[in-house]
């Protein structure tokens, strides 16, 4: 399910809202538009640091969309 968000939010460049839990343990909410996936990693536009960052998945803890001001939460 996360890798049809993931090729969405690259293919449609459309923002992402990310709760992530970062290796030090600390949890963010970011609002990115993904660039490149693999197995381990996503890489993406963070809108917060406005700088590409790259995040393991499975560090992510909720992804959700937004389209045409609706939201949709999918995990």
């Amino acid at each position: 399910m996360l890798d049809g968000l993931f090729l969405r939010s690259i293919e449609e460049n459309i923002p992402l809202e990310m709760i992530y839990l970062a290796d030090n343990h600390v949890i963010t909410q970011r609002r990115l538009i993904v660039k490149e996936v693999n197995d381990e990693y996503i890489r993406a536009y963070c809108l917060l640091r406005k700088q590409v960052r790259t995040f393991k998945r499975e560090n992510i803890l909720s992804l959700m969309s937004e389209s045409n001001n609706k939201k949709h939460y999918l995990h």
